[in-house]
């Protein structure tokens, strides 16, 4: 049913979970996957606007780097060739997550979610919240259990 997999991550504990629920459906359904890393360097200058961030930027993308590498070794584990991306373009995590599903073209969107409400929602948002309202692709959405 499904045939190409964009799985977005963040290296947290919901991204982690949806990887590994992504990874089983994708060898379940021998889909292709293509992992995604979103750098959020739009905050990053717009917060620290007039000051030199590229040190932070820099470093963001090497942890980003990091957790798709460790995501592709653990797809490796599983059987599965993945490919990878660090988007680095400046734009809303879920906008660039939905222009990405657009480009491959995914046909599944596997994320996580915090499951943020009240004041923490308000504060920073949600990207799966973001993702879900404005792509036309079907997403699963996993919520780590706390």
């Amino acid at each position: 049913m499904y045939r190409r997999i964009l799985i977005p991550i963040d290296g947290s504990a919901c991204s982690d979970a949806a990887l590994a629920h992504g990874l089983q459906l994708a060898k379940e359904q021998e889909a292709d996957v293509r992992l995604m890393h979103v750098l959020d360097t739009q905050a990053l200058y717009l917060l620290y606007e007039g000051l030199y961030v590229e040190g932070i930027a820099e470093k963001w993308r090497r942890e980003g780097q990091a957790f798709l590498n460790a995501a592709a070794g653990q797809a490796g584990r599983a059987g599965l060739s993945v490919a990878t991306a660090l988007m680095d373009e400046g734009g809303r995590v879920p906008d660039v997550i939905v222009a990405e599903a657009g480009r491959w073209p995914a046909d599944l969107i596997v994320m996580g979610t915090h499951g943020r409400h009240g004041f923490d929602h308000l504060l920073l948002g949600s990207a799966a919240e973001g993702v879900v309202r404005t792509t036309p692709v079907p997403v699963l959405l996993i919520r780590k259990a706390e």
